[in-house]
């Protein structure tokens, strides 16, 4: 999905070693190092939380392992992943985390890069492809495929790390790769040879969404907690939209990034989703938004693919009252 800046372990053992939080005024998050999540940092320093009565301990965490075992233990009360990251392996019914809402929407950021012999996806048939398994843009890959009565079994998968991307498009022998910025970027300027195209690209698609899941329990006990919660963060979305540069400015040091990176980023690889944005996904408990569709489509896809082992119900895994309260509220 993007370019993720390594963690330091301490960091997450701070905040799993804190022990258990007032758990109705204080929200504790892992979410991974991508700008797509900024505005959570950003309300919490313009003291949108705070207005609020709400603590907020955000973490960066790119291990999804390392996230669900908190999640399980009760260490965390949210995550925040794609929809096909919340789908995945070993996740089912019974395990802790329910959508409810929404914050980015991937705009570019993730994408499948090619030589320029490939004229479409439907070249790629017999080739060797190179992939990090369950990113998105294996998602994408593997749409674009189906579309063209293929399947990701018609080619020859090459795993890698997606940091990787430059030093695997050297080899001339891997047709393409699916990857995500700013890999895709690089190597499409650092081998400027084999005349490479962006074969297929997020900003054409609707299924690489990022969500807010929360744990049921908590969820229950304080939903208050979590409208807040999502009031805080469109409230931070409005403001990026209204005054970007001081946002760019805020959210920077977070990242370790210079603020041109962070402009980069937020310019050519996501659009954070607006509190009206969110409402339309998410839905209301009578009428389910437009996320339930992209939920089951990306649903299928993972099962297909194995990246996901359990059939999950979209109405199961989204609870819409959050938003539908915070949306009421405005």
């Amino acid at each position: 999905m993007n370019a993720r800046i390594n963690l330091s372990a301490l960091a997450v053992l701070g905040l799993l070693a804190a022990g258990p939080a007032n758990a109705a005024d204080t929200i504790r998050v892992l979410a991974p190092t991508w700008p797509g999540f900024a505005p959570v940092l950003v309300a919490s320093d313009l003291g949108y939380f705070k207005e609020m009565g709400l603590t907020v301990d955000m973490k960066f965490e790119d291990d999804r392992a390392n996230v669900m075992a908190a999640f399980a233990r009760g260490d965390i009360d949210v995550d925040m992943r794609t929809v096909g990251e919340h789908q995945g392996r070993p996740r089912d019914a019974s395990t802790p985390g329910i959508i409810i809402g929404t914050i980015d929407r991937s705009l570019g950021g993730d994408g499948v890069i090619a030589d320029g012999s490939i004229a479409s996806v439907a070249d790629l048939k017999g080739k060797t492809i190179a992939a990090e398994p369950n990113i998105p843009a294996r998602l994408l890959l593997q749409l674009a495929l189906k579309q063209k009565g293929l399947t990701l079994k018609d080619l020859d998968i090459k795993e890698i790390a997606t940091a990787d991307t430059v030093a695997v498009f050297a080899d001339s022998s891997v047709a393409a790769v699916a990857s995500y910025e700013p890999f895709m970027s690089q190597a499409l300027t650092a081998h400027a040879a084999r005349k490479p195209k962006l074969l297929l690209s997020s900003k054409d698609s609707d299924i690489i969404i990022d969500v807010i899941t929360a744990r049921q329990d908590d969820l229950k006990a304080n939903p208050k907690k979590y409208q807040n919660f999502l009031k805080g963060i469109y409230k931070a979305v409005a403001y990026y939209k209204s005054n970007p540069a001081d946002f760019i400015k805020l959210a920077a040091p977070h990242y370790n990034l210079s603020e041109a990176e962070v402009k980069d980023i937020l310019d050519t690889s996501l659009v954070y989703t607006s509190l009206e944005d969110a409402s339309a996904l998410i839905g209301t408990p009578a009428k389910p938004g437009t996320l339930y569709g992209i939920f089951d489509t990306v649903m299928a896809l993972n099962l297909e693919n194995g990246a996901a082992d359990n059939k999950l119900v979209a109405a199961q895994q989204i609870d819409p009252s959050v938003m539908a309260a915070v949306a009421a509220s405005k």
